[in-house]
């Protein structure tokens, strides 16, 4: 039995990761994340765990990381300037595949920008953000009980695949306070990293079975071996030779296109005989979906596409609209449209991409993308 309560976006991020069973928490005080470090402060030492404030983000990431070696699962929360601080040691995460979950209220930039003002400009960044090329989930809620149960399925997702989850969340979707269902924890399905590993003298860290997901038991727990940034083989030791670093690289990148569709998420709406279709995310994807029923209920058939994956991008499924469709409506508030950029990539001219951007730190309302869609629908530019 589910009970309905009043909640505020970041506090149901906090409350997620709780009964995922999230045990350490390291951050640095940073609006519109706050919250989500005030409540596990108070909340960690009785469910077993461990808060710490650090001195910066830098260092946040870095205990979140040393406590998953460990055998914790871990999380830290910031906001764009943080985030950026944070882009290093989230490769590193990505390249010796330790799951670690990041929470990210994005707010007007850049740099100190507009604290209490929400945007959508760090999509690029969470994927390309650290040098190299990582692999990295990034969950796209648009509402507080979305969020809550994001929260969960980020940690189910980094401790199946031994990657770094993010939760792209916004200043709206941080503060805002809707009521929403949770569910009894018995029934909420929680996954934990695998534990089948070999014995000790025949155990080599980073060789993959069939599954392609490394085995790393709890640095600590009785085993040791290398965990070491750099190109490395199936011993975790460094090794730059050719043949090593294309496998290392092809293996941690390949292993999300292999689980593509246990990962990404989708909501869509469809319309029999539709020529637009609106493709919004996050908290935007609220007014979105309204404006769409607007204009259904007008006469007008519209699609309606929301990724709840962000990383990876749901290229198949904005595909499919595309071959339905003439045209497909970003609403996004940032500047140059990142995540429009990412539909015209993947839909390969099947339909024209119209961009509709906001970045004044106010939210989209109903009317501004219903009228465009009206627009749209006379041929207008």
């Amino acid at each position: 039995m589910s009970k309905k309560v009043l909640m505020q976006g970041n506090q149901a991020v906090a409350e997620a990761a709780l009964v995922a069973g999230m045990k350490v928490c390291a951050g640095y005080p940073i609006t519109p994340a706050s919250e989500v470090v005030e409540i596990l402060s108070r909340k960690l030492p009785a469910y077993g765990g461990r808060f710490i404030q650090m001195e910066d983000e830098i260092a946040s990431i870095g205990v979140i990381i040393g406590a998953s070696a460990a055998g914790k699962k871990a999380i830290t929360a910031t906001s764009g300037p943080g985030f950026s601080l944070m882009q290093e040691l989230l490769g590193y995460a990505a390249m010796v595949e330790i799951p670690i979950v990041i929470y990210n209220a994005q707010r007007v930039g850049p740099s100190t920008g507009g604290a209490t003002k929400p945007q959508q400009a760090d999509i690029m960044q969470t994927k390309w953000g650290s040098h190299g090329e990582s692999p990295r989930i990034a969950l796209c809620p648009s509402s507080v009980e979305e969020a809550y149960k994001l929260t969960i399925t980020a940690f189910n997702l980094s401790e199946k695949y031994m990657v770094p989850v993010v939760i792209l969340a916004d200043e709206i979707l941080a503060h805002i306070r809707e009521s929403i269902n949770i569910p009894e924890s018995d029934s909420v399905e929680i996954i934990n990293r695998r534990t089948d590993v070999l014995p000790q003298e025949e155990y080599l860290p980073y060789k993959v079975d069939n599954t392609g997901i490394p085995i790393l038991p709890p640095l600590g727990g009785g085993y040791r071996y290398n965990i070491s940034g750099m190109i490395h083989g199936d011993n975790g030791i460094p090794n730059l030779a050719p043949e090593i670093i294309d496998y290392c690289i092809q293996r941690i990148n390949s292993k999300l296109k292999k689980y593509y569709n246990d990962i990404v998420m989708i909501e869509k709406m469809e319309e029999e005989n539709s020529k637009i279709a609106v493709l919004a995310y996050g908290s935007t994807a609220r007014p979105a979906k309204g404006a769409v029923r607007m204009a259904i209920e007008k006469g007008i058939k519209v699609d309606f596409i929301r990724p709840i994956t962000i990383w990876p991008f749901p290229e198949r499924e904005v595909r499919e609209i595309a071959c339905r469709v003439d045209k497909i409506l970003v609403p996004e508030m940032n500047f140059e449209g990142q995540v429009a950029g990412l539909v015209k990539q993947s839909i390969e001219g099947e339909a024209e991409v119209v961009q509709l951007n906001k970045i004044s730190g106010l939210p989209f309302y109903v009317e501004e993308i219903y009228h465009q869609i009206i627009k749209i629908n006379k041929g207008e530019k």
